[in-house]
Parts: structure tokens; sequence; C-alpha cells
């Protein structure tokens, strides 16, 4: 038994995790615990951006989850990638800076999600963030929090020429797709500075006195005194908290912890050998995430990133940023993108877009055969629901996730108008001097059956999984709008889980803001 007194235990550092430790521990009257089941290395290939599928692809940081074969897609299972060491996600992500439609949280609010509008959460949103170029008080980015983000000129003419492409396919111009206008294309911000990554753990994680970080260190269960959470048991000790444990270990971690712990579906503990100890049903369920495909165009001249892909050209790239942080290693690639919507019915966009300067896998894994370019596209407010839960006791064994994917025929139409929607801006003139056969779905592809058939043997998970431990005052919800686990004392959710639906656009900026915004509320409780 470790009998260091602690007020907090924080489990999890990764993108949410990071963010409450360091804020707590702001307070020096307060005695603050960060637990990481991973390790605290920061290799090169985690620093430099375009190098992000290669520690994606190592289990020392990501744990390698695999859903549960989906009978929509083929039977397929899909990879769930989840990072693993100080940064978590965010060390492993694409670093696409996107915060969603303000839409998107205003609907949070309506789900019972108290304080969670978009005019709440906005001053969260800039309280973390740094943006390039923005030195003082801005109606939307923030300029002085601790998360820099950069959307300075492209690497590569390809993405001038897709911008081009959209407004000439009738798509509007968005000056910032975090800003007032998300609807339309523009460059996509990107957590990067000075040529390097910049992970929750790089930016949040400072040197405090009274913040102590524990990595290699893999909590087992929550330990309760009656209902309140009074502590956690790792491989190695007990450690206890005199205020609160406080969970961060993200869509798939922090579900599977409580139902390790006991608060869960008392069915589903019992079927796995867990004694319950509260009775909470929603624990691990409603399960969200978002699908893409890859809509990919043949180039006719080598302007692509298709000859940087020799060994000679990455030894190159390696040499340019290794020296000076310059070149292309210091971009994730994914400069421009955008949002539309399905259809005119559709309220507000319901449709992402990256845009890649090469035709390859989002890990790394397959490429074209030849020069090409990308839109990664697909729907981003679907309605299927999924699930986490554990199979056994054993906390080492990963739990059956099945997110049900397309198991609504609203995927399917999002999805067929998000394929013609690429399919139209790559038609455009802009890419007229550029544009070779289409590689996928590829010409012949063209009914909604042939379509359908492309995402059942290609959609791909964009590895944006949340929502299970959603907020809410329903009996399906598992915390409260303070991230408070519904019918427990001293326990709280701040992390992805957290989210009532899943918000338009990538994961990690409104991860953030939900943690700094639970970080306060907890601070704003010991006063």
């Amino acid at each position: 038994m470790d009998t260091k007194p602690r007020d907090y235990i924080v489990i999890g550092a990764g993108s949410a995790g990071c963010v409450v430790a360091a804020r707590l521990a702001e307070n020096p009257d307060m005695r603050v615990t960060l637990i990481e089941a991973g390790g605290s290395k920061r290799p090169w290939f985690v620093r430099m951006p375009s190098a992000f599928y290669i520690p994606m692809n190592r289990r020392t940081y990501n744990w390698g989850y695999q859903a549960e074969p989906e009978a929509t897609l083929d039977n397929r299972n899909l990879a769930c990638p989840r990072g693993r060491g100080l940064g978590g996600s965010s060390a492993i992500n694409g670093m696409v800076y996107v915060r969603g439609n303000a839409r998107d949280f205003d609907g949070w609010a309506l789900f019972g999600a108290d304080g969670w509008d978009y005019k709440s959460v906005l001053p969260y949103f800039k309280k973390t963030q740094s943006a390039q170029g923005v030195s003082g008080p801005h109606p939307y980015q923030g300029h002085d929090g601790p998360l820099k983000t950069t959307d300075d000129g492209f690497t590569n003419p390809l993405h001038e020429r897709f911008l081009k492409a959209a407004d000439e396919a009738g798509y509007p111009v968005s000056e910032d797709l975090n800003g007032a206008q998300q609807e339309g294309f523009g460059r996509l911000p990107r957590t990067v500075h000075a040529g390097e990554r910049q992970s929750a753990a790089t930016v949040y994680l400072r040197n405090l006195p009274n913040l102590e970080i524990l990595t290699s260190t893999h909590v087992t269960r929550i330990l309760f005194d009656s209902h309140r959470a009074c502590g956690v048991e790792t491989q190695h000790s007990r450690l206890y908290a005199d205020r609160e444990v406080i969970l961060a270990a993200g869509a798939i971690g922090s579900p599977q912890l409580l139902q390790l712990s006991g608060v869960g579906r008392p069915e589903h503990l019992t079927r796995a050998g867990i004694r319950v100890v509260h009775d909470l049903p929603g624990v691990g369920e409603n399960l969200m995430d978002h699908l893409e495909v890859y809509v990919q165009q043949q180039c006719t001249r080598p302007i692509s990133l298709y000859r940087n892909m020799t060994t000679m050209g990455k030894m190159k790239i390696g040499i340019e940023w290794f020296l000076g942080r310059q070149g292309l290693g210091t971009t994730n690639h994914f400069e421009t993108g955008g949002f539309i919507r399905s259809s005119e019915s559709v309220a507000y966009p319901d449709i992402q877009f990256h845009f890649l300067p090469v035709a390859m896998t989002y890990d790394g894994s397959h490429r074209a055969d030849g020069h090409g370019f990308q839109a990664h596209v697909g729907p981003m407010l679907s309605p299927s629901r999924g699930h986490v839960r554990i199979r056994s006791a054993n906390p080492a064994a990963h739990p059956e996730i099945r997110f049900n994917y397309m198991s609504d025929p609203e995927d399917w139409r999002v999805f067929r108008a998000a394929i013609r929607a690429a399919r139209n801006v790559f038609s455009q003139s802009a890419f007229d001097d550029l544009r070779g056969p289409e590689l996928m779905p590829g010409a012949d592809a063209d009914t909604d059956d042939d379509l359908d058939a492309f995402v059942r043997a290609h959609a791909e998970s964009a590895y944006h999984p949340c929502g299970t431990c959603r907020m809410g005052q329903d009996d399906q919800a598992v915390v409260d709008s303070k991230g408070r686990v519904h019918g427990l004392d001293g326990l709280r959710v701040a992390d992805a889980s957290i989210f009532p639906r899943i918000t338009n656009g990538n994961l990690n900026a409104p991860t953030i803001m939900a943690a700094e915004k639970i970080a306060d509320l907890i601070k704003q409780e010991t006063h």
C-alpha cells in the first residue's frame, strides 16, 4: 500500500488527463497524482509530424484494439488505435485541430448536458489554444493557451488546386473552419509548433512540485469505500485520494475500468465475474465513431508526395527535420479540408473532407503505385451506436468493442453523397491538367449499389471513438454535467467518453476543451 497523501488521482495521461492533472496542480495546496499505463519516452518519430503513422503501428505507443467483426462491412475487424504513453492519443494522432460545429454543442445542452452549449464552451476552446498569428483577444481563436496551432503555407501545390476546385464546385470558402463559418473549404489547423508535434503531454505537463507522474503503471480497478471512490489499485500497489479519483482513460479505457471496478450493467458485470458495486446501465453504451473512405485520383504530373516515398526521399525529409526542423517532416500533410451538407434538408454540415496530396492509407501500410491524391470523406453525425463491454475480470484483456457501423439507413445515404461530392470536386477544371483515372472507387462504381459495395469493402475508422460514459440526466447517462458519476461520490470522468453526441470533426480539440472545463468545475468546488 502506498500511503502517500494525495488529493486527486487522475487515471490516464492522454489528451484529457494531462490537462486535468496540470490544471488541478496549479493550486500549490493540492497534491495531484497522474497515472499512465504506458511509458514516458518521446522518440523522434513521435515528435516528427509527418511520421505519425510510425507510433500508431507500435504497441509501445498504441493499445492496439480491434473492433468486433462488422456485419455491414463484410465482417471486417476494424482497427481502433488508442494512444499509450504520456500524451495518449494526442501523441499518435493526425494532429488536425478541428473543434466541431457550434450546433454540436448546443445539441449537447439540449441532450441534458447543462452548461455545454457553444457559448459556454467557446471560452475553454480559446483557453487551450495559442493560434499562430493571433497576438491578442479574438472572437474565436485563443492567443495565450498552451496548445499551439498553425495553418501556415502549403507544402504541396495540390492543396491550392483542391481549394480552387472546391470553389469551382460551388462550395463556400471558409477563412476559419473553427470560427464563424464551419461550412465550406479552407485550411486545416494543425497542432504543430516549430516543426514538432504538440501533444497534451508536451504542452501541459510542466514541472510542478505537487504533480506526481507515474508511468508504466496500469490501474486495474477503482477502490470504493461504500459508494465513495477512495483510491485505485495498480499492478504494483494501492493508492488513495482524499478528494477525488478522476477517470481520463478515454472512450475505451474509461468504461472498461468502471466495469472492472463493479460499475455498470449488473448482468454484464456478473457474466464477467465482477462483483456489482453500482448499477449504472449506460456504462460502455452509446459508442460512436467516424467512418471514412478514400476517394483516390491518379495525378498525371509528378508533383504529389509519391516522389518523397522512396528511401532517398525519406532520408532527405529526415535530414532536413533533424538538422533544422525544416521541410516535409514538419507537417501532417492534412493541410486543407472542409465541411459540407449531404443534402439541402440537413441543418448543418454532416460530411468532412481531409485532402491528402498522395494516394495511400492513413497508417502508411499501402500506397498507390504512382502519383495521386485523395479525399478522406464520410458521415460525421451517424445515428449508429455501439458498446464497450469487458469480457472477463482480467484487466489486461481487451474489452469487446462493437461499433455497429452503418446500422442506420441514413449512414448509407450520407456516405453515397460524400463520395459523389468528392468526385465532383475532383472533376473541376482546377484539376484538368492533373487528373488521371480514378483509382478508388473506380470509374465503373457508379450506382448506389456499387458505392455501397465499395463502402462495405473499404470504409475505415477515422479513429474518433467517444460517448461511452455520456453526460446527461436520463437513466442511460453515466455522468452529470460536471463529470460526476451518477450515484457515486468522489469519482468523475473527464475525456471523450462523456460526449453525449459525436462532434462534426476531429475529436482531439473538443476532448482537450472538455478536460479544461471539467478541471475548472472541480477547482470551483474546492473554493
